[in-house]
Parts: structure tokens; sequence; C-alpha cells
């Protein structure tokens, strides 16, 4: 539970949105929620602890429509949530309830969710194409062609057109952030969760990168961001981290880094999402997201990364079957993750935006998290929220 003076910041001064963080408020003056067109806030020193840590979830929810008073409604308006991710209904996964069914419901739906925040939301998906793709044909979207399609055509100006398309009903439907796309090796053409899908471009690092780079072209010509997945590789694993723990040991090559370091180097890397395995000649004791020597020593240090890096989901089978929720919130954050990803799906947990940030201002309190990572992931993550703002973003 909250302390009664926690509670009473949560639930009362945040008024509505990000209107805390105008220098009236914190002054003790009344404001009003502004109606001006959105921006980001100068001086982030102004910023309670509180809205910081509110800016590193990117959240999930069950419901076709944003509900006044709702938890996704109060996690945006009240806590000044950083993100959502919307999904679309999956009964292989148990996954039901969820976001997205027509064309016109969707968009309904991300302009809501956009209205209820004073600050730039990220509206995220996955929209890989092929198989992995949350707007479907059968709801009525376009269809999409699969990573592998166009790495076997290898043509760049088909995966161009392509992305150029899928990036554009993105953009039509109310989405900035595409957790896109998958730059693994398909060097294990058994993988169940990567080649099975269809979602590695070629086993080929350098093919890799190159039909990567013109996906995220198309992506930010339409003012999307893009993050490259599953870092440091997920393509040699022989199991699938959504059901539990993957164990790529004897399987991974530092190959399987170069995508990340071509486009890195290139200026093309907006995110970058963590995978949930184990690899022991990295680090012996923690998944790589939960892992130091993973994110700050390899993607950090080795490789020249200082973007967001995100998470996937911290309820997949990986972790929750290792690691408590508070255990692996308190590692990723120590590790390097920027921005946590709760997809709310099969286990639903309607408080998640207040327990987490109560949590996180104990660890923070208790000195187990310093508050400079508190910080420094909120600075990238508003930093990559200014590029949306900038209609120049066109790479």
């Amino acid at each position: 539970m909250f302390s009664c003076t926690r509670r009473t910041f949560l639930q009362n001064s945040a008024l509505t949105g990000a209107s805390l963080l105008l220098p009236g408020l914190l002054g003790g003056c009344a404001v009003t929620r502004s109606t001006a067109v959105k921006t980001l806030p100068p001086d982030l020193q102004s910023w309670p602890l509180e809205r910081k840590i509110a800016q590193m979830l990117l959240l999930g929810f069950p419901g076709e429509t944003l509900e006044p008073d709702s938890p996704i409604d109060q996690a945006i308006r009240r806590y000044g949530a950083g993100g959502v991710v919307l999904f679309d209904n999956n009964i292989d996964l148990g996954v039901t309830g969820r976001n997205i069914t027509a064309p016109a419901q969707l968009k309904q739906l991300t302009t809501a969710l956009q209205q209820a925040s004073e600050l730039p939301l990220l509206i995220a998906v996955d929209q890989e194409g092929g198989v992995v793709a949350r707007l479907k044909d059968r709801y009525g979207f376009p269809a999409t062609v699969s990573a592998k399609y166009l790495g076997q055509q290898n043509r760049l100006d088909l995966t161009r057109s392509s992305s150029e398309n899928l990036a554009a009903t993105l953009d039509e439907y109310g989405f900035n952030l595409n957790l896109a796309p998958v730059v693994d090796l398909a060097t294990n053409p058994d993988n169940p969760v990567i080649a099975f899908k269809e979602r590695s471009f070629s086993a080929d690092p350098a093919l890799v990168a190159a039909h990567a780079a013109e996906f995220i072209k198309s992506h930010h010509r339409h003012h999307i961001l893009t993050c490259l997945k599953h870092f440091p590789g997920h393509g040699s694993s022989r199991d699938d981290s959504h059901l539990g723990l993957v164990d790529v040991t004897r399987y991974w090559h530092e190959n399987e880094l170069q995508p990340y370091r071509d486009l890195i180097s290139q200026g093309l890397c907006d995110m970058v999402m963590t995978a949930h395995t184990f690899n022991t000649a990295i680090d012996p004791d923690h998944p790589a997201t939960l892992s130091r020597a993973t994110i700050d020593g390899i993607l950090r240090k080795q490789l020249g990364f200082d973007g967001v890096v995100v998470s996937d989901d911290l309820y997949m089978g990986a972790i929750i079957q290792h690691y408590s929720y508070e255990t692996a919130v308190e590692k990723a954050i120590n590790a390097g993750v920027d921005l946590l990803v709760v997809a709310n799906d099969k286990l639903y947990s309607p408080d998640i935006m207040p327990r987490t940030i109560e949590l996180l201002l104990n660890l923070v309190q208790q000195g187990r998290i310093p508050r400079e990572r508190i910080e420094q992931a909120s600075r990238r993550i508003i930093a990559m929220k200014q590029r949306l703002l900038k209609p120049g973003n066109t790479a």
C-alpha cells in the first residue's frame, strides 16, 4: 500500500495528466488543463520522481475502448504513463478481450488514448508483417508480408514499398511506435518463435541490416519510431521465451550483434528491445533483460548505443517462472532497461501503474536503485519522444 504522503501525491496533486509539470503547480498556484498543442517541458529537473517513473512504463490493457476512470485511463491521466501497447486477440496464446478488432474501432481508441495524455503518449504495436501482425487483414486492415518473404526476395525496393505501406497504415490509425523490425538472424531454421513464424529476414547479418534499414526509414518518413529486437539475439534459440527459460549458451554467436552494430552506426536505432534469453558466456546469472553485462556492457559500451532500451514483456514465462515482478523490475532497471513493458494480457494487473511507482520509489529510497538511473531513463525517453514532434525526422 502507499504511504499516506505518497498516496495523497499520486491521487490528488497529479490533477489531470502532465499538469503537475507546470511551474504554477510546483509553486503552489492553481493551474488548469491546457488545451494547447502537446509539447515536452524543457526542464526535467522540475519533475517529481513519480512522474519520471510513470514515463518508464509501456502498458497493455484489456478492452476495445478507453473507459473513463478505468485503470488504463487513470494510468494515463492521473499518473502520466509513458505509453501503451495494443494487441489483438490470440486464442493460441490464451489472449482475449484485447484492443484491435476493426479499423473504425481502432482509430477511435488511439485517438482517445492520445487525447487522454497531456504529454505525447507512445502508442505501440507489434506490426512486423506476416504472421506477427496485430492489424490483420481479417479485421479489415491491409495484408502484409513477412520478413522472411522479403529477405528471400532480397529486393530492397520491395522491402521499401512494403514497409512504406505498413508504416502508412500505422500512421493512419494513430500509432507512433512499431515494436519492429526483428533483427534476429535465422540461424536455427527450427526456431519456434523466430524462424518458424517467418520473423527474420535472413541468417546473413548484412542482409538483415540492409532490409531492416529500409523498414526503419519507411517508418521515419511517417514519423513512427521503431525498435530493434531481440537483443543480443534470439534467432539461434531452440525454445520460446514466452513459455519459459531459453538458454542459448551453446548456440549464440557474436555475429548476431552485427545488425545492431550496423544500424546504430547509421543512426537508425530509435530503441532496442532485450531478449529473455540466457547466455552463460555473457552473464552466468541473469537473462539478457536483467543483465548489466549484456545491456551496459555490450549494448552501451561495446556498441555505443545511448538511446532507449525497452524490455520484452516482463510477464513472459522466461521471467515470471523464475523471478517475482518486484525482483524483475529492480534487476532490469539496474541492468540498464529504461522502458518496462507489461503486456497485461494473460495475467492482468489493474493496479500495475501505482504498484510499480510505489515499488520504484521504495527501491530508490532504500538505495537499491540509484536515483540517477530513473533520471537517466526518463531523459532518454523524453529525448526519443522529442523526435516525434520534429517533422524533419525522415531519415
